[in-house]
């Protein structure tokens, strides 16, 4: 589906060219890219198309459509991955820090699907089409732990209909900033994007969607929390806008976190430990856990010291 994005300029961009503010604006797309997005026509203002050499005035209400990206041939790749588990159905996998899940705008290689296909072959479902083969659900580039991959279609319906009745078992390791006093809660805000910056999640009412996280204290440090987080939902980014939403955003989290980054952190400290589902094919409820990794547990030390 399309993405519709609308934007009110401000004084600040007033008087700048519409393809030079966009390429600010639509972070990561080329301005190449964006001037393809305003010759064909996906820029308006009051319902007419725009020109790349508009000049923007303060006040303009300006509607942007990002089309569908065209398909990929995405080919494997010999990447070792870290498999915990394996069977005919399904894999259930311990993605690194720093992989990308799929290819993206940006990202074409070097991904977990990448390295899928040369484990699996064809063995993998399609329902998520090329872009995404057996890809049932996601963890962002810089949150490592475990997740589940679907080998057929049978096994994708299964374990997606499990994720959308909220039967299937995730459970978070984090490291967030601040004291937090309550030894457990839970958070319960609608997640959507950002509606002035589309790489970026928030709580809001607007084209959003319930999402709840569980959390419980496992070690207070001061300055910082080691916590287990559960969820009901699995919106995008949504322990790291719950937590950040709640005043204690994810250590080393450089896009919800303060400005100031942990950069030893290399992104957020947020592992992804356990998963539980029941098999799609035998119907026995299978779970899985997984060690902290190196990153997590030396930050663990520096802060406990």
């Amino acid at each position: 589906m399309p993405e519709l994005f609308k934007h009110t300029v401000k004084s600040e961009n007033a008087s700048q060219r519409l393809d030079k503010f966009l390429v600010s604006f639509l972070e990561g797309f080329t301005r190449s890219a964006v001037q393809k997005i305003i010759d064909e026509g996906n820029v308006k203002l009051d319902g007419a198309p725009l020109s790349k050499n508009y000049k923007l005035k303060e006040g303009d209400e300006i509607e942007i459509t990002i089309p569908d990206s065209k398909p990929l041939e995405v080919s494997g790749e010999d990447i070792p991955l870290d498999i915990v588990y394996e069977d005919t159905d399904l894999l259930v996998v311990n993605k690194p820090k720093g992989m990308v899940v799929h290819p993206a705008n940006g990202n074409y290689s070097g991904t977990l699907v990448n390295a899928l296909l040369y484990h699996c072959g064809d063995s993998l479902s399609g329902i998520n089409g090329v872009i995404r083969p057996g890809i049932v659900h996601r963890i962002d580039k810089n949150t490592s732990g475990l997740l589940v991959v679907a080998k057929n279609d049978l096994a994708h319906v299964g374990l997606a209909s499990q994720i959308k009745d909220h039967s299937f078992t995730r459970a978070y390791e984090a490291v967030v900033y601040g004291n937090i006093k309550e030894d457990k809660g839970t958070i319960t805000q609608p997640i959507g994007r950002n509606p002035n910056d589309r790489k970026k999640m928030a709580v809001t009412l607007k084209n959003s969607k319930n999402a709840t996280t569980h959390f419980e204290i496992i070690e207070r440090f001061g300055d910082f929390t080691h916590i287990r987080c559960t969820l009901e939902t699995g919106r995008t980014h949504q322990i790291r806008v719950h937590m950040a939403y709640i005043g204690h955003p994810v250590a080393g989290d450089d896009v919800y976190g303060p400005k100031k980054v942990i950069k030893s952190l290399s992104g957020q400290c947020l592992h992804a430990k356990q998963i539980g589902f029941v098999h799609p094919r035998t119907g026995k409820y299978l779970e899985f856990e997984s060690e902290l990794p190196e990153y997590f547990t030396k930050f663990l030390s520096q802060i406990r010291k």
